[in-house]
């Protein structure tokens, strides 16, 4: 019986066009490879499979095949099959007055960004040290142990396992008070508090509250929901929540303000809480590195002071990687269902690493990790703080107790040229400007923000080398 054509390998579209199928084969193939269409090492089908496929003699298949690796755009290995060739010649550009322009239907390939020889810009973990060996052992667990009906449309939630992996898990290590039907999965932070700028707006508020510093990033997912934020004033004590009253809800990192790195005074954790129960406003705490708290016990959750006024938002991305799109949300009662809604109907957020992440909770390897990880960030740490203390004594390390991040005072007026600097000598930095509210009452500081998770362990004395020569004094 003849072979279907369904099971014959891979699938190439191609269009023969032009006189003669070989040869409308062979310009429709080396067309394709000179555009891009085909990246180099491409494999492409057998000649029997595309034969098949475009309903032509195997032979003139062949021969476009021949005819191309012949003129240099295709290769043919025993074993390998057949390629588009490494170092396909890019199309020439037709040159219009001074500017190179592509062919109709082409565009330029964009320039490689060049990479930074050292990575110190805040908000990433040691991504070589992602535990992969465990996780792989998590997912090959919890695949086999998951039923069927685990792969099918899920509930917008995120699925039961993880959330009730996340639950104890909370529970336990930040005094969170979590019921599983009051969690919800999402992709990432920024995912998260979209839906929370989503159901805010639906229920009627207009103004956010948030920090002096932080990301503008979380700012503009706000005002896209049709938000106004409006920042607080900060001082030593971290964010002042005197000016509360007209909004409806407040974004805050309390237990390690970023980029500051201080905590919030208890007296405004508790300020903050009776703000949200006297007015009904919602408080959104954001605990994106609550696991890394290296010279004292952590700081307890501040949804654990009243879980009915504050959402819980936490993140894989500091303890795991970014890469996961895994974080989640302790929502009061009522609003849990609301920001299910805001997600959809279904799950969209990736079933098998979910249920990965909640085998590795259960399993005891997220905390084997988070402890390994833990003693390397605190390595860290005291051999930044050793060397700028010695080679850069002008600038002055705050904000060191918790996280991946310090922040580096400097001199007045410094800032932006030691960022320069920086950048000239292939160092990833970051200053203070960047993270600084522009509608914010703040007098300027001169800082650098400076991360230390994110260069791998071969290169981190090569890092602090390039950050201390930088570095005024």
């Amino acid at each position: 019986m003849a072979e279907p054509w369904a099971t014959l390998g891979i699938d190439l579209l191609v269009e023969p066009t032009g006189p003669g199928l070989r040869r409308g084969l062979t310009d429709a193939l080396r067309e394709a490879a000179r555009s891009g269409r085909l990246a180099p090492g491409t494999r492409l089908p057998s000649s029997r499979a595309l034969a098949a496929d475009l309903g032509i003699a195997r032979n003139t298949v062949a021969d476009a095949y021949a005819d191309l690796v012949a003129e240099g755009w295709l290769t043919a290995r025993q074993g390998s099959g057949t390629r588009v060739a490494m170092g396909v010649p890019p199309t020439p550009l037709r040159q219009w007055g001074r500017e190179a322009v592509p062919p109709s239907g082409t565009a330029p390939h964009p320039r490689a960004l060049t990479r930074p020889a050292y990575d110190l810009r805040p908000g990433s973990p040691d991504l070589a040290s992602f535990p992969r060996a465990e996780w792989l052992k998590a997912a090959r667990r919890a695949l086999t142990a998951a039923p069927y009906q685990a792969l099918d449309y899920g509930d917008p939630r995120g699925r039961p396992e993880l959330r009730a992996a996340l639950a104890g898990y909370l529970s336990r290590a930040r005094g969170v008070r979590a019921d599983p039907e009051r969690i919800v999965v999402c992709a990432g932070f920024a995912h998260g508090l979209k839906l929370l700028g989503t159901v805010l707006r639906a229920r009627g508020a207009r103004t956010v509250a948030v920090e002096s510093y932080g990301l503008g990033a979380h700012g503009r997912i706000l005002a896209a929901s049709g938000l106004h934020t409006a920042p607080l004033p900060f001082d030593r004590l971290g964010t002042d929540p005197r000016d509360l009253a007209a909004a409806e809800a407040v974004l805050l990192t309390p237990a390690h303000q970023f980029p500051m790195g201080v905590p919030l005074h208890r007296d405004r954790r508790t300020a903050v809480v009776d703000w949200a129960r006297r007015t009904g406003g919602l408080v959104l705490e954001d605990d994106y590195d609550g696991e890394f708290r290296y010279d004292r016990q952590p700081i307890g959750a501040l949804q654990g002071l009243d879980p009915d006024r504050v959402v819980y938002l936490g993140t894989a991305s500091k303890s795991l990687a970014p890469g996961l799109r895994l974080a989640w949300m302790v929502l009061p009662p009522g609003l849990a269902e609301e920001a299910a809604a805001a997600k959809g109907g279904v799950d969209t957020c990736g079933v098998l690493d979910q249920l990965t992440l909640a085998e590795f909770l259960t399993s005891g390897a997220y905390d084997r990790h988070v402890r390994t990880t833990r003693l390397r960030y605190r390595r860290r740490r005291d051999a930044l703080v050793a060397a700028v203390a010695a080679r850069a004594p002008e600038a002055r390390v705050t904000g060191i107790a918790a996280g991946l991040h310090v922040l580096l005072s400097l001199p007045p007026g410094t800032e932006q040229s030691v960022v320069q600097a920086a950048h000239w000598r292939g160092l990833a930095l970051h200053g203070l400007a960047r993270y600084t509210n522009p509608a914010a009452q703040a007098e300027p500081v001169d800082a650098l923000v400076v991360g230390y998770g994110t260069p791998p362990d071969h290169a981190w004395s090569g890092a602090l080398d390039a950050l201390c020569t930088v570095l005024p004094g």
